[in-house]
């Protein structure tokens, strides 16, 4: 069995796999390098065929989407850490000693995350997951580094190894055996916030999940879809709300669900009537029909999340609200929060 197997999902991404694969070669000797490829389009397979032999090609049957088809990727790979890599990350030398050698003397820890760097800005952190992810009280997602859309410049302020509530699936390391106890990711949200929901199960189970900002790489992020797009809208809002359905303990389920009906509804109305976008509007409304409609298909999944518990309280959930921190407060950085 590998020590370390980087798995890096593509679907149509011949043109970043070109640009940034190069630098996981040369960077990661210490790991087997897989490309999993979703069915893709385009040339991404001769590509990898003709200028990247040394990489072990996985071929899926179709599109299963970000968290299927690692699911599907990964049941191919024997390896005693998986680390989720997306196509567009640029690495940077000794990447991996540093996590590795905390997971090796952190038993306790599941899963870690280098610190993510914007390629188009090297001295600032990246929107997909900074350094580190945190959940407010009300499953809003925010980052050391990064609230809403407000990101800091590196200044070495985040350089320390923290618990966080999630790692960035765009670089993800885990142990094999931590990803499968849990079932992976969970393929019914296909994409978007399918690492937070991974992790907060993880975390429900007692193990830890760390940023270690030792380790640097650069993102490009929001290759698959931009930022602003009705189905991003609709992929996040469902999913988070899923999310919360199943990880929430009993005591703050009806609670929260209550106070997200109105906020996502004024959210809603804010994209209409400040920002004139139609699309997001109604994504926004066709996310908490389907999430209605699907709710208690997760029944299951929340009755084994919840039996599996160890404690109640987890600190990397904050107990604030970000809304009122950020708006109210106007604490548009880590370091000002609670």
């Amino acid at each position: 069995m590998d020590k370390l197997a980087i798995v890096i999902l593509n679907w149509n991404g011949a043109k970043m796999l070109e640009k940034y694969l190069p630098s996981v070669l040369e960077y990661s000797k210490e790991a087997v390098v897989y490309v999993a490829d979703n069915a893709s389009t385009d040339d991404s397979v001769a590509l990898l065929k003709e200028k990247f032999p040394s990489c072990r090609l996985i071929l899926l049957d179709k599109n299963w989407g970000f968290a299927e088809g690692y699911n599907k990727a990964l049941e191919q790979v024997e390896a005693e850490y998986y680390l989720l890599l997306n196509s567009d990350i640029e690495v940077t030398p000794h990447w991996l000693l540093p996590m590795l050698a905390y997971m090796d003397a952190h038993s306790e820890v599941a899963a870690c995350q280098p610190k993510l760097l914007s390629v188009f800005n090297r001295d600032s952190f990246e929107y997909a997951g900074a350094c580190g992810g945190y959940l407010d009280s009300l499953g809003y997602p925010f980052c050391r580094g990064r609230i809403f859309d407000v990101v800091e410049h590196d200044h070495g302020q985040y350089d320390q190894p923290a618990s966080v509530l999630w790692a960035s699936g765009a670089a993800l390391l885990v142990r094999a055996r931590n990803y499968k106890e849990v079932g992976g990711l969970d393929s019914r949200f296909f994409a978007h916030n399918e690492e937070i929901d991974f992790c907060w199960r993880l975390r429900i189970r007692g193990y830890r999940i760390v940023c270690v900002p030792e380790s640097k790489v650069y993102h490009v992020g929001g290759g698959t879809l931009p930022k602003s797009n009705p189905m991003k809208t609709y992929l996040n809002f469902r999913n988070n709300l899923t999310m919360l359905y199943k990880c929430l303990p009993d005591g703050e389920l009806r609670r929260v669900m209550h106070i997200r009906w109105w906020l996502d509804y004024l959210a809603a109305t804010e994209m209409l009537l400040l920002k004139h976008n139609w699309g997001d509007f109604k994504a926004v409304f066709r996310a908490r029909r389907d999430f209605r409609r699907w709710r208690n298909d997760f029944d299951a999944d929340r009755k084994l999340i919840q039996s599996a518990r160890v404690g109640q309280e987890i600190p990397e959930q904050r107990s604030f609200s970000l809304l009122w921190q950020y708006y109210v407060k106007g604490r548009k950085h880590f370091s000002e929060l609670p």
